[in-house]
């Protein structure tokens, strides 16, 4: 039997596939998602306001990803509709991350079977729950494989080297400055400069709120966890110039939350 032109066998077809995605993926900044004292906590390096790498999914469900902001962002889309959708039919009590974790590991896996291209994505699904061995952090592939992480995981690029780093400042029961100052040493590489808060996409699952969980920080709120007491110190601020000299320019303003990106993020 001849082999038609052109054929590629389906191994070859999904190392393919695998491969391309990894390439895409590997482009994003990574993001951080760990357990702290009072909840779950996100950090992403993201420069721009308009568009998020983390948002809230339900009451206590939380959404992180990293790649193609346009293809994240219909699957986060997707689990705000089934959250709603059997949180209203039933109870809200019965949305869970775990539910919402199978969700997703459906539709990737489909597309990447079925698909010419496989989606460049990587997406964590956190629930908070009311103590913190009642936590659950799931992190979902391009290719549809679901790992219930223990503690913490990271997302993006450069993931491997700041799950090592992260692994050596991660303790359980951290206070939430230690824990938001842990990640960004995490995702710092060595010898390179932290992001400014105004780069910093940082939210919290705080099991402590009512009845909704996750809340942004930013803003004075953010800056304050990052000067508080067991935080490295922040870099020093520019020096003014004196009286009567020109001023000093100290670059463009801060870039704003979020993250634009026309390709891979």
């Amino acid at each position: 039997m001849s082999i038609p032109f052109g054929y590629a066998s389906p191994e070859q077809i999904m190392r393919d596939r695998a491969e391309y995605a990894r390439k895409g993926i590997a482009r994003g900044r990574s993001v951080v998602v760990m357990q702290y004292a009072d909840g779950i906590l996100f950090v992403a390096p993201n420069p721009s306001k308009a568009l998020h790498k983390i948002s809230e999914i339900y009451d206590r469900i939380g959404f992180a990803a990293v790649g193609r902001y346009n293809e994240f962002e219909s699957l986060r889309l997707a689990g705000i509709r089934y959250a709603d959708i059997n949180g209203y039919t039933y109870n809200r009590n019965d949305v869970t991350g775990r539910g919402l974790a199978n969700l997703y590991a459906q539709q990737l896996g489909m597309i990447f079977t079925d698909s010419i291209k496989s989606l460049e994505v990587e997406i964590v699904v956190a629930e908070v729950g009311d103590a913190t061995e009642e936590d659950q952090i799931y992190r979902l592939t391009f290719d549809g494989s679901v790992f219930d992480e223990q503690g913490m995981a990271v997302i993006g690029g450069q993931s491997e080297a700041v799950a090592g780093r992260l692994k050596e400042r991660y303790r359980p029961g951290l206070p939430l400055a230690e824990a938001l100052d842990a990640a960004l040493a995490a995702l710092t590489e060595p010898g390179g400069e932290r992001p400014p808060s105004g780069q910093l996409e940082v939210a919290v699952l705080d099991r402590t709120r009512e009845p909704r969980k996750f809340l942004r920080l930013a803003g004075p709120r953010l800056e304050r966890l990052l000067a508080a007491p067991g935080a490295s110190p922040a870099p020093p601020e520019p020096t003014l110039p004196e009286d009567g000299a020109p001023e000093v320019d100290t670059g463009p303003p801060t870039a704003p939350d979020g993250d634009i990106d026309t390709g891979s993020d």
